[in-house]
């Protein structure tokens, strides 16, 4: 199975960042993506960055995850 994750770019250091995931907050590897920014939102996969997206497909995203947590009785952090 394959899950796909928004997060928000925290802070960059060469080919890796700091991204939030809705509070929980992980380093992920971006030499996948061109031009990553801080405050930019990304799609991460297995600890990579494979896309970037705007804030408001990523919040949708997000907040079907939560519901998704919601339904199986856990956490957004059970689920990254």
């Amino acid at each position: 199975m394959c899950l796909a994750i928004p997060g928000k770019i925290l802070e960059i250091d060469e080919n890796t960042a700091l991204v939030d995931f809705d509070g929980i907050k992980q380093n992920i590897i971006i030499a996948l993506i061109q031009s990553p920014e801080v405050g930019k939102y990304v799609i991460v996969h297995a600890g990579y960055a494979i896309e970037m997206i705007n804030e408001e497909e990523a919040m949708d995203a997000i907040n079907q995850w939560k519901e998704i947590a919601e339904d199986q009785n856990m956490e957004l952090s059970d689920i990254l």
